[in-house]
């Protein structure tokens, strides 16, 4: 198994910014991609941003040259940088992982974090 535990989110004014943090834990073989999508209320959830293994990244239009997403993979732990924050971007977070757990027969599963609640306004 592996869970993920995000932290960082908030109440801030627009413009301001946010730093997101989830670290994945459990029996971990191995992680592939990891990202964070989002969801707002009487929304679909989206993805945010994503980034692989090796370091490639993708972001969702709306967010591009305001956030930025990055890992450590030595510490199992992916991050979302989030500057000139807008009320649009009021949404509960959250933390996603491709990998293989030992427990899990080392096949390919998504996991989820719990969400993490930003909260922008005017």
């Amino acid at each position: 198994q592996v869970q993920l535990v995000e932290s960082g989110g908030g109440l801030v004014q627009a413009g301001g910014s946010l730093r997101l943090f989830c670290a994945a834990s459990g029996s971990i073989f191995s992680i592939n991609k990891m990202g964070w999508y989002r969801q707002a209320p009487g929304k679909q959830r989206e993805l945010v941003a994503v980034i692989t293994s090796g370091g490639s990244t993708n972001y969702a239009d709306s967010v591009k040259g305001r956030f930025t997403i990055s890992r450590d993979n030595a510490k199992n732990t992916v991050y979302l940088q989030m500057n000139s924050l807008k009320p649009e971007d009021t949404a509960v977070y959250y933390c996603n992982t491709n990998a293989r757990a030992v427990s899990s027969s080392l096949v390919w599963r998504d996991y989820w974090g719990q969400g993490t609640q930003v909260t922008v306004s005017s």
